[in-house]
């Protein structure tokens, strides 16, 4: 039997799982990525920009219910833990740009993975 690609995911997050010593929290490396992606938006935002640069607007439209203060604020946060960069140009009005660093796309399968955890989740729930 073929395995499909959330399970050979699911395989390898459980193999670095197993690495990780999480005896001491401030050592702990699931402790240290929830401090980093665990806010409500965070993931949100990191799965709207995968694989594409967007400017500020287009991230305000893809997630309707997020206040611009708190994109602003979660924006400002991805690009001081390095999960985004934003480019900023000199127009009139600026234009500025995010785009996902290569830190940010290693969290693509876990984002997969939640994706069809959640779409799983919507299922079981609709009865």
């Amino acid at each position: 039997m073929a395995k499909t690609k959330a399970q050979t995911d699911k395989k390898n997050l459980d193999n670095v799982s197993e690495v990780a010593d999480c005896d001491a929290m401030s050592e702990c490396p699931v402790a240290a990525a929830i401090d980093v992606i665990g806010g409500k938006w965070t993931i949100i935002i990191l799965y709207h920009l995968r694989g594409k640069t967007l400017r500020f607007g287009e991230l305000k439209r893809e997630i309707p219910k997020i206040t611009q203060k708190m994109l602003t604020h979660q924006l400002r946060e991805l690009e001081s833990h390095k999960l985004v960069t934003r480019k900023v140009y000199a127009e009139v009005p600026p234009r500025v740009e995010y785009t996902p660093t290569e830190l940010a796309d290693k969290l693509n399968p876990a984002l997969d993975l939640l994706c069809d955890w959640g779409a799983e989740y919507q299922q079981v729930h609709k009865a």
